[in-house]
């Protein structure tokens, strides 16, 4: 199978065995979509480490960058977790086979079980905070003047963006719409309110008032 380039926009991919594997192992088992967006995720999560002058590990951050949506996969619909904890489980499961240390296999669990979670990740280790500051300027558009225009567009020529808002959104829809409990407490609830009829997102403080405590 063809690898693409190893440097973009002045940005290195690991060459590790564990890394092209990874690579292999998402672009036969995920859309295109998700795979142009997770290695995009990688890019844009190591311009902005070097914006924010962190010192961080690059295989560690790209195998978080590429897993970070497996859990989106028809396989996991019926798990009952979380897409984030399905897509950090996979994630280990593939690390801890080729021996990877657990304390670099936690680090990208975490980073990959947070990425959709703001206001956390940017307080952790660099990957973790890597890993969801190149989903965010991805998926949001976070950040977006802090990247040169010359270098998004080689990473966008690259691993092109077609219709990708829609798509993405698509994307969660049909990643989650099978377990709604999921939603509880985070984004994705959005995602199923606006695009799945009849679904009506858990309330906190109606679960707080309505729990078996009488005070």
């Amino acid at each position: 199978m063809e690898i693409d380039s190893d440097r973009v926009a002045n940005v290195d991919v690991p060459r590790t065995k564990v890394a092209r594997e990874a690579t292999e192992l998402i672009r036969d088992t995920t859309s295109e979509l998700i795979y142009h967006h997770s290695r995009r995720v990688y890019f844009f999560g190591s311009l902005q480490g070097r914006n924010r002058d962190l010192s961080f590990d690059p295989e560690l951050l790209y195998l978080g960058a590429m897993f970070h949506d497996v859990g989106l996969n028809e396989s996991f619909h019926n798990s009952g977790h979380r897409f984030e904890v399905d897509s950090a489980d996979e994630a280990r499961r593939f690390l801890q086979a080729h021996g990877v240390p657990e304390d670099s296999v936690r680090r990208v669990w975490t980073a990959i079980a947070l990425h959709t979670t703001p206001g956390i990740p940017e307080f952790m280790e660099p990957e973790v905070a890597l890993v969801t500051a190149g989903v965010e300027y991805d998926v949001l558009g976070i950040g977006y003047g802090a990247i040169p225009e010359a270098e998004r567009a080689e990473i966008v020529a690259l691993h092109p963006r077609p219709d990708f808002k829609r798509q993405i959104l698509k994307a969660f829809t049909d990643g989650i719409r099978p377990k709604p409990e999921t939603t509880f407490g985070n984004v994705k609830a959005d995602v199923l309110e606006h695009f799945v009829p009849g679904f009506q997102r858990g309330d906190f403080v109606r679960t707080i008032l309505e729990s078996p405590w009488k005070e």
